[in-house]
């Protein structure tokens, strides 16, 4: 998943949240000797997140669509897609709406600089300037984070291109992160629970 599920899934525990934001761009298993224990438990919340996405059959098929052209890059793609699903359709899952939710997390964020990793505070000011929560739910700003993840990628991803996959298949899509994301949520408060209930002992 991207940003905007990672951060829906934290909850309302900040140090999680920051923890599950900034899992990419964190490396290696002793996470407590590096981080407080609620950021340490936040980055396995987003390994586990990764993992359960990987390996759910409904996200398959969404990635199988894709492989033909953009090959191992459609996982990637994938996430963007369903980003945009959930911030687009918001309302269906949150109360707070998404550009006061969106508002209250860069103030967090923007809290935590100490200990953000150089990656994500060199990106930051990026994310906030052109809101990408809020607009992740519109085809521009899709269209924005697939461009920016092409000319960040290594190789020639061809990801600018992947928004006329979107369009084309747009229901099949829809229909495929609708099923697979009330899964995830249960997988994120299970796996949350699990970890209060082994801190606690």
């Amino acid at each position: 998943m991207n940003f905007l599920a990672h951060i829906y899934l934290s909850g309302e525990n900040s140090n999680v949240m920051v923890g599950n934001f900034i899992g990419d761009f964190v490396k290696g298993r002793n996470l407590v000797d590096q981080f407080d224990p609620e950021i340490a438990m936040g980055i396995e919340l987003h390994r586990s997140i990764d993992d359960y996405t990987d390996h759910h059959p409904v996200v398959r098929e969404s990635k199988l669509r894709l492989r033909p052209k953009y090959r191992h890059y459609s996982p990637v793609i994938v996430d963007v897609y369903y980003d945009h699903f959930l911030s687009k359709y918001w309302s269906n899952y949150h109360d707070e709406p998404l550009l006061e939710f969106s508002v209250r997390t860069y103030k967090t964020l923007e809290s935590y600089r100490d200990v953000l990793p150089y990656g994500v505070s060199q990106l930051l000011p990026y994310m906030i300037k052109a809101n990408w929560l809020l607009n992740y739910g519109t085809f521009d700003g899709i269209a924005q984070a697939l461009n920016g993840m092409s000319r960040r990628s290594r190789y020639d991803s061809r990801m600018d291109e992947s928004l006329a996959e979107l369009r084309e298949h747009y229901d099949a899509f829809k229909g495929e992160f609708e099923e697979f994301f009330p899964d995830l949520v249960t997988h994120c408060k299970d796996f949350l629970a699990m970890e209060d209930k082994n801190h606690l002992h």
